[in-house]
């Protein structure tokens, strides 16, 4: 799940020295939805223009995960699934058929939880032990890099770019994480922000949101990639998508994103 940083978030940033909340939470302003994609591009995973990336987050989910990856088989699609690490261990056999069927999968750290204060000995254990996690059991190394709530923190950062992983986030959302969520409510969200080059991100489980939401997300799978095939853009994973920058190293830590 993706949710703006609340007011728990300001406050536990205010009980800090203010340098280092500064420090620690300047990242974070990537978060911003409608800055991103101007400001931050690579952020935002912007690509190919006649291109979307497909991205779901929060698996792998025994239940609801193997639905996502037999949808795609039958649109003729793949994807890039963030995982969390602890649920990667815990299922590898929904996190091998994921590979199998052609989808790449990127870290979503692990755990899924929000950066309430520094802690770059932890984050940097937790990203490579996922990474390690995702290699054992797939073969495959992860190249991407998403943080819980897309909440971006100098501590996360460093850490992904430790592991040699490419941080993205997304340029449209379906919002299909709340207990509302429609297919029809999911496609019209992420058309409303979707342009040539965009990734979206939806959620292919429940488990740090409403519950039963998924199906939100899996019905709008349909729509969405035909709404994208008649715009004459194909859909696949970020591995597709970021062609053009993908090789590019990440910024080192304390530098600017690149814009």
């Amino acid at each position: 799940m993706s949710l703006a940083p609340g007011r728990s978030w300001r406050t536990a940033a205010l009980l800090l020295p203010a340098g280092a909340a500064a420090a620690h939470i300047g990242p974070a302003a990537t978060w911003l939805p409608g800055l991103r994609p101007l400001l931050f591009p690579g952020f935002a995973g912007t690509g190919r223009r006649r291109h979307i990336a497909l991205t779901f987050d929060d698996g792998p989910d025994p239940v609801s995960t193997p639905r996502f990856l037999d949808a795609l088989d039958g649109l003729g699609v793949r994807a890039t699934f963030f995982v969390v690490g602890e649920h990667v261990v815990r299922h590898p056999a929904v996190v091998r058929e994921a590979v199998r069927r052609g989808h790449e999968l990127g870290v979503h750290g692990w755990r899924h939880d929000r950066p309430w204060r520094p802690a770059f000995a932890r984050d940097a254990e937790e990203v490579s032990r996922t990474v390690r996690a995702v290699h054992d059991i797939t073969g495959h190394r992860p190249r991407w890099y998403r943080p819980p709530y897309g909440i971006l923190t100098t501590s996360r950062w460093r850490a992904a770019r430790r592991a040699g992983l490419r941080t993205v986030l997304w340029s449209a959302w379906g919002r299909d994480w709340t207990a509302d969520a429609t297919p029809e409510s999911v496609r019209a969200r992420v058309a409303a922000d979707l342009r040539g080059g965009g990734t979206v991100l939806l959620h292919d489980s429940d488990r740090y949101s409403a519950a039963g939401c998924w199906h939100a997300a899996l019905g709008a799978l349909p729509a969405l990639v035909g709404g994208c095939r008649e715009a004459a853009l194909e859909v696949g994973p970020l591995s597709e998508h970021a062609r053009a920058w993908a090789a590019a190293p990440a910024p080192a830590a304390g530098e600017a994103p690149t814009r």
